[in-house]
C-alpha cells in the first residue's frame, strides 16, 4: 500500500495501554519497518517531537504515530490529540473504529471528527457483514471516507476500503474482483501457466494438488473466500466451513505424509505403504482411502477437459477453411 519512495517510520504515542509499544515493536518487526520508542517516558508530545528528529536524521519520509485507543469518549485524551495534531501538523488523521461496536463507533467518530477533523476512518473487524451498517452510519454522519478496512487479524487481511465491494458483499453478491486482486498477489503467473499445462495434458500429481492447496491458504480463511463469490454468503448458511477447513489441513498431512515418489506416482501406494502413511498423518486408512479417489475422479475430470480442448482447437482451426466455402 506504500507508494514507491516511501521511508516509513512507526511511532509508539500510546502510553496508556500495557504492552502496547511492545506489540507495535513486534509488527514493525514483521513488516520490516523502524519503531520509535521511547519507554517510560508518558509524555506524548515530547515522544512526538524527538520522534521529528529521529525521522528527518534517517531520513523517514513516512510517519505514522500510533495514539492510545479510544473505545469511549475521553476528554483529556481528545485534547492531548488535538495538542499533537497542532505539533506533528499531519497530512492524514485516520480513526481506528471496530465495527462490532455498531452505533456507539459512530458516535466517538463524531465527537473526534468535531475536534480533530479527522480525514478520514479504518474499521476493523469488517469480516461479518452484518457489520456494514457501521460503514453506511459512519459515511451519513461524518461525511468522511473509510480508507481502510480490518477483516480479520492477520496483516494480509488489511486492505484498502471499496465501498461498492462491500455493498456487493451484504447483498449477497460477492466481490469477485478483491477475490482476483488477492489471488494475483497470491499466486506466481508463471507457476499458474505451468499448472493449466499440466491439468490439460492430464499430468497433475498428488505434488501439484498439494501446491494447489497451499496456493489456496494464502487467500486467507475459506470463509472469507466464500463470501467473495457471489451467492457465497448464502451458500454458508447453515455450513460448518471450520469442518471443510479441517479436512483441507488432514489432506494436506496426508500428502506431506507420503515421499516424493509416491506423490508423483500414487499408483504404488499399495496396502503397506497406506498404512504406513495414514499412520504418519494422524487419520485412518479410510480416510486416505477417500481422499485418493477423490484425487483420481479430479484426475479423470481434469484428462477430459484435456481432450475436449484439443477437440475444440482442431474445430477452430477448421472453421475458417468451412466458412469460406
Amino acid at each position: 500500500m506504500l507508494k514507491q519512495g516511501r521511508q516509513p517510520l512507526l511511532v509508539a504515542a500510546d502510553v496508556y495501554r500495557p504492552a502496547a509499544m511492545d506489540q507495535l515493536e513486534t509488527l514493525g518487526k514483521q513488516l520490516d519497518i523502524p519503531v520509535f520508542l521511547k519507554r517510560g517516558e508518558t509524555d506524548v508530545l515530547r515522544i512526538a517531537r524527538e520522534a521529528l528528529d529521529f525521522a528527518k536524521a534517517n531520513h523517514r519520509n513516512l510517519i505514522i504515530f500510533d495514539t492510545a485507543g479510544r473505545l469511549q469518549i475521553d476528554e483529556p485524551l481528545v485534547q492531548e490529540l488535538v495538542r499533537l495534531r497542532d505539533l506533528v501538523k499531519p497530512q492524514e488523521i485516520l480513526l481506528v473504529l471496530d465495527a462490532a461496536t455498531g452505533q456507539e463507533a459512530v458516535n466517538v467518530a463524531t465527537h473526534f471528527d468535531s475536534a480533530l477533523q479527522i480525514t478520514g476512518a479504518i474499521l476493523t473487524k469488517l469480516d461479518g457483514d452484518a457489520r456494514g451498517g457501521a460503514a453506511l452510519s459512519l459515511k451519513a454522519v461524518t461525511g468522511k471516507p473509510i480508507k481502510f478496512a480490518g477483516m480479520g487479524e492477520k496483516l494480509d487481511e488489511f486492505e484498502a476500503f471499496h465501498p461498492e465491494r462491500m455493498a456487493s458483499r451484504i447483498l449477497g453478491m460477492g466481490d469477485v474482483v478483491s477475490l482476483v486482486e488477492k489471488a494475483a498477489a497470491a499466486v506466481n503467473e508463471d507457476d499458474m501457466k505451468r499448472m493449466e499445462e499440466k491439468m490439460r495434458k492430464g499430468q497433475f500429481t498428488l505434488e501439484d494438488f498439494l501446491e494447489q492447496l497451499r496456493q489456496m491458504k494464502k487467500l486467507g480463511p475459506l470463509e472469507n473466500v466464500m463470501k467473495m463469490l457471489p451467492g457465497g454468503a448464502e451458500a454458508l448458511k447453515g455450513t460448518d466451513i471450520s469442518k471443510q477447513e479441517r479436512e483441507f489441513k488432514r489432506m494436506e498431512a496426508m500428502i506431506c505424509g507420503m515421499t516424493p515418489k509416491e506423490r508423483q506416482t500414487p499408483q504404488i501406494l499399495n496396502a503397506k505403504r497406506r498404512m504406513r502413511v495414514a499412520k504418519g498423518s494422524g487419520v485412518t486408512v479410510t480416510e486416505l482411502n477417500t481422499m485418493m479417489n477423490k484425487f483420481a475422479q479430479m484426475q479423470q475430470m481434469m484428462k477430459k477437459m484435456g481432450k475436449f480442448q484439443k477437440m475444440m482447437g482442431r474445430m477452430g482451426g477448421a472453421m475458417p477453411g468451412l466458412m469460406g466455402r
